[in-house]
């Protein structure tokens, strides 16, 4: 009988599949190589968005149908999109530096990106001292509500909300989408891994 292979093979797996992506990926004209690392700085942003989306519908899913399990769900889908989100900031500095030597500190996105990173940080503080899911996905639903609603409001200086997807280049399409799937995976893996098996019984 085989071994079970834990979350943590597969997150390491899912990680170096996701760095050579980004290793290989299509340079640019003006940019260069050094537009790689702008590739992973959109797929991991896009990968928080997406596990925040999916931490708030979990949520929603859980408290209505008053299911324990899939409350304890939305709250490690949380904590890993806010790792996420906290992590993607950093990255954005990196890239701005690599690739226009400076940070355009006056972007109103990248504003927005540290505030919600610090209003992600006392939900997860607060999760964890209420200790109670039902609250918790309730927290969860509405951080991602408020976050949504900034984000429709605020404007992009920098470049437009997707400049990737509204690429004439087909093949650049593909490879951010696979990119943006490798992040979800390891995303994935590590939400397994955090998670606590008790608390699936209700």
């Amino acid at each position: 009988m085989r071994a079970k292979l834990s979350p943590p093979f597969y997150l390491v797996i899912s990680l170096l599949f996701m760095l050579a992506l980004v290793a290989f990926g299509p340079a640019e004209r003006s940019l260069g190589t050094g537009v790689r690392l702008g590739y992973l700085h959109g797929a991991w942003v896009w990968s928080a968005l997406i596990s925040f989306a999916a931490a708030a519908v979990v949520g929603i899913i859980g408290l209505a149908s008053r299911k324990v399990a899939l409350q304890h769900w939305s709250l490690s889908l949380g904590r890993v999109a806010t790792l996420l989100w906290i992590t993607y900031l950093p990255m954005s500095f990196w890239t701005m530096q690599v690739n226009w030597n400076g940070l355009f500190l006056q972007e109103p996105r990248l504003r927005l990106a540290i505030d919600f990173a610090l209003i992600a940080l006392l939900v997860q503080v607060a999760i964890f001292v209420l200790e109670r899911p039902a609250e918790g996905s309730l927290l969860n639903v509405a951080f991602v509500g408020a976050l949504a609603w900034s984000l429709a409001r605020t404007e992009q200086v920098m470049h437009p909300p997707s400049p990737i997807f509204s690429s004439d280049s087909l093949t650049l399409k593909i490879y951010f989408t696979i990119l943006i799937a490798a992040c979800l995976v390891a995303a994935w893996q590590l939400t397994r891994w955090i998670h606590r098996p008790s608390a699936d019984t209700p």
